[in-house]
C-alpha cells in the first residue's frame, strides 16, 4: 500500500477519499485553490497544498501544479476523484512520467474511451449491444443518407464530448441540417473538435449502469447496476439500486456484458458502463465513464464494499481478492444530490451556511463537505453534498429518504431538497415507471397541494405585496425574500 496519496479534488469527493487513506493509515494530501483555503477537505487533510487561484484553469485543472505539488509533498500516488483531470489522458501520462502512480486506468484506455466513436466501435467489437448509428464521424454530406438508414426520430453527438454538450434531437429531415450545424459548433467551443455521429435516439429511455472494478491480475467484477434516471438538462439529481425495471435475465446480461467490455479493452480500477434501458427491456450501451462516479456510495450500501478501498489497493498492485459469487447485494439504497437551487424559480443560489444539522443513524449516510460558515463558490461544480440511505426495499429506502430529508437543515443557500421530496412523492417514482424525461414531465404538472405549494403560494403573495408598495421594487429584496421562504420549506417550517 501507498504511504502517502495527494487528491487532485476538491468538495465532498475530496472528504470521502481523504477517509478512505486514513482508514488505511495511508497520508492524505491535499490541494486547494485561494478560495478553498478553509475548505472541510484541507481542514482533514494530513498536509495541504496550494497550487493556484480560485478560477479552476488556474488550480484543479493545472496539471503542472498538482504534479509538482505532489512531487513536493513525496505523494506516491495521485487519486483525481471525478471531474477535473480524472478522465484526461494527458494528465495520466504526465503523472506516469514524473514517477507517480494514478489511481484509475492507463492513459490510453481513457483516451480510446473517451472517444465516442472509438467506444463504440470497441463495445461493438466486445458483443454489448449498440443503437443504431454510424460507424464513426461523418461530414455534412453523407448525413442525409445516414439519416434516412438509422431512421428519426435520432441524435447528432460529438464524438468528443460528454456531460450532455454537443448533441441535438433530430425528429424529422426538415431539421437536420440547421441541427449539425449548431451540435458542431457546440462540441467546437465545448471540446475543441467538431466532430460528430449520428445515433438512433431511443424514446422513453432509462439511465441504467453497471458498476465494475478490475485489477491489473486479470480479474474483473461487476458490484451491480445503478438506475440514474432521475436527471434534468443531463443532471443526475436521484440515483438507486437496485434498477427496479430490470427482469432477472436483463439485469444478468447487461452486467455480463459490461464485464465483457472491460475485459476486452483490458481497463483497470473503478469503472461504469452505461447503458440506455428502453420499454421493452432492451439495452443499449451509451459510454463509459472511466473513473469513481458521483453515485458509488449507493452500491456501497447494499456491497458492503468500499470502492474508492478498492481503488487504492488495485492501484497499489493488489489482486482485488474477491470472487463475483461472493459480492452480494443487501436491500436497496438511494442517493439524493443536494444542489443550491432555488426550488421555485429552478436558479442557482449562493450563500454561507448559516445553519447545517445533517441527518443521521444506521441507515443513513452523508457524504458532504459542509460546515457553518461554508460558502457556495461561483467557481466550481454546484453539487454541496449528497444524502444516502438504505432499507430492506426500495419503499423502505423511500421512507427513510424521507425521514431523513426531515432531519436535514440547511440554512444560509436555498437547496433543492423540497424538489427531492416531490419526486419522492410522486407516483410514478414511487411506481418505478419513470425514465430520463420524468423530471421535466413532472416540473410541467402543477405542483401537489403540500407545503412545497404552500410555500410558492406565499412567495407570490409576498412580491404581490413588494410590487404594489415599492414602484421601483428592489430584486435584492425580492430574492432576498424568496431565500427566506424557500429556508423555512427546506427545514419544514412553511
Amino acid at each position: 500500500m501507498f504511504s502517502s496519496v495527494l487528491i487532485a479534488n476538491r468538495g465532498e469527493i475530496a472528504c470521502r477519499v481523504i477517509r478512505a487513506c486514513q482508514r488505511l493509515g495511508v497520508r492524505a494530501v491535499a490541494v486547494h485553490s485561494s478560495a478553498d483555503a478553509k475548505a472541510l477537505h484541507v481542514q482533514m487533510a494530513d498536509r495541504a497544498m496550494h497550487i493556484g487561484g480560485a478560477p479552476a484553469s488556474e488550480s484543479y485543472l493545472n496539471a503542472d501544479a498538482v504534479i509538482k505539488a505532489a512531487k513536493k509533498a513525496k505523494a506516491e500516488a495521485i487519486h483525481p476523484g471525478y471531474g477535473f483531470l480524472s478522465e484526461n489522458p494527458a494528465f495520466v501520462a504526465a503523472v506516469e512520467k514524473a514517477g507517480l502512480v494514478f489511481i484509475g486506468p492507463s492513459a490510453d484506455v481513457i483516451a480510446q474511451m473517451g472517444d465516442k466513436v472509438m467506444a463504440r466501435k470497441l463495445a461493438k467489437e466486445a458483443g454489448v449491444p449498440v443503437s443504431p448509428g454510424t460507424d464513426g464521424e461523418i461530414d455534412d454530406s453523407e448525413a442525409e443518407a445516414a439519416a434516412q438508414e438509422i431512421g428519426y426520430p435520432l441524435m447528432i453527438k460529438a464524438a468528443d464530448g460528454g456531460g450532455g454538450m454537443g448533441i441535438r434531437v433530430v425528429r424529422e429531415p426538415s431539421q437536420l441540417a440547421e441541427a449539425l450545424e449548431r451540435a458542431r459548433s457546440q462540441a467546437q467551443g465545448a471540446f475543441g473538435s467538431s466532430r460528430v455521429y449520428l445515433e438512433r435516439r431511443i424514446e422513453n429511455a432509462s439511465h441504467v449502469e453497471a458498476q465494475i472494478i478490475a485489477d491489473h491480475h486479470g480479474n474483473v467484477l461487476h458490484l451491480f447496476e445503478r438506475d440514474c434516471s432521475v436527471q434534468r438538462r443531463n443532471q443526475k439529481v436521484i440515483e438507486e439500486t437496485p434498477c427496479a425495471k430490470l427482469t432477472p435475465a436483463t439485469r444478468e446480461a447487461l452486467l455480463d456484458s459490461a464485464a465483457r467490455l472491460v475485459k476486452s479493452i483490458g481497463y483497470t480500477n473503478a469503472g461504469t458502463i452505461e447503458y440506455l434501458l428502453d420499454g421493452e427491456g432492451n439495452f443499449y450501451f451509451l459510454e463509459m465513464n472511466t473513473r469513481l462516479q458521483v453515485e458509488h456510495p449507493v452500491t456501497e450500501m447494499v456491497t458492503g464494499i468500499d470502492l474508492v478501498e478498492l481503488q487504492l489497493r488495485v492501484a497499489a498492485g493488489e489482486p482485488l481478492g474477491v470472487a463475483q459469487s461472493e459480492v452480494t447485494r443487501n436491500g436497496a439504497a438511494i442517493e439524493a444530490r443536494i444542489y443550491p437551487e432555488d426550488p421555485v424559480m429552478l436558479l442557482p443560489t449562493a450563500g454561507v451556511v448559516s445553519k447545517l444539522a445533517e441527518p443521521s443513524g444506521p441507515n443513513v449516510r452523508v457524504d458532504s463537505a459542509l460546515y457553518e460558515g461554508y460558502e457556495v463558490s461561483p467557481y466550481y461544480e454546484s453539487m454541496m453534498a449528497k444524502l444516502i440511505v438504505h432499507g430492506p426495499d426500495r419503499e423502505s429506502a423511500i421512507a427513510n429518504m424521507l425521514a431523513a430529508l426531515r432531519e436535514y437543515v440547511i440554512e444560509g443557500p436555498v437547496v433543492n431538497i423540497p424538489l427531492i421530496r416531490r419526486v419522492l412523492r410522486h407516483k410514478d417514482f414511487r411506481d418505478a415507471a419513470f425514465d430520463n424525461a420524468f423530471l421535466e414531465r413532472m416540473l410541467d404538472e402543477p405542483p401537489p397541494r403540500d407545503k412545497e405549494r404552500a410555500a410558492a403560494i406565499a412567495l407570490a403573495v409576498a412580491l404581490d405585496q413588494e410590487r404594489a408598495h415599492e414602484p421601483q421594487f428592489s430584486k435584492w429584496r425580492m430574492h432576498g425574500r424568496r431565500m427566506a421562504m424557500v429556508n423555512r420549506l427546506n427545514n419544514g417550517v412553511a
